[in-house]
């Protein structure tokens, strides 16, 4: 077996940062910790169809700040803020705190790790062939502006009697570089023959260290 990094863990701090940015200790931590997986869940299920990826949370004394990154920022809001007003009463509700909600669209979907992986599971699940789904997310990735994608599913693919896992790739995906600003994410399709796996991976060129990209502190 390989001992398998997470692309995102592993470059927290260098170029990726955190999604609950707080801080707590014992009962306090477990308790906010399961409130963020609430609060993201109730976000996802209010609007499902608004091509929500990240929700990042921010904690502060006597308030939480929610950030939600959408594809469709509109479907989200709603007529006239109707439905902001009914996700935000609905997470307040849940924390028992004010909540600073914020919307911030996200401009290229098709680089979007969880929306592509979103995307394909979704086609999976309607029984298009994982070969096509994956090579029209991969077209549409590059096109847009990607340097470099890696797409895996896993299962009872086309309903085999066997479980496999196929990868594809097109571009360069440096797994392993630091500086590499890499997109990862993973979701899974239920079909009738049972789960299949998604994991995609997008690469969207290097991110240099401030200092070096600006020329200080060389010699």
């Amino acid at each position: 077996m390989g001992r398998k990094v997470h692309p995102i863990g592993f470059r927290l701090k260098i170029n990726k940062t955190w999604e609950g940015r707080w801080y707590a200790e014992g009962q306090e931590y477990v308790n906010n910790l399961h409130q963020d997986f609430k609060l993201r869940d109730l976000v996802r299920q209010e609007a499902p169809k608004a091509g929500v990826s990240r929700i990042d949370v921010e904690r502060f004394p006597g308030k939480v700040k929610v950030v939600v990154h959408t594809a469709k920022p509109g479907i989200l809001i709603g007529r006239k803020g109707e439905s902001v007003k009914k996700i935000r009463q609905n997470l307040e509700g849940v924390v028992g705190k004010k909540i600073d909600l914020e919307i911030k669209e996200i401009k290229s979907p098709d680089l979007d790790a969880y929306l592509v992986a979103r995307n394909i599971a979704e086609q999976l699940e309607r029984r298009i062939s994982y070969q096509r789904a994956m090579k029209r997310a991969m077209q549409q990735a590059m096109r847009q502006g990607g340097l470099g994608i890696r797409l895996e599913v896993s299962g009872r693919l086309s309903g085999a009697e066997m479980a496999r896992s196929v990868n594809m790739r097109e571009g360069q995906v440096p797994r392993q570089t630091l500086r590499a600003d890499i997109d990862f994410s993973k979701a899974e399709a239920l079909t009738t023959y049972g789960r299949i796996g998604v994991k995609v991976w997008i690469y969207k060129g290097e991110v240099l260290p401030k200092k070096a990209a600006s020329g200080e502190g060389i010699s």
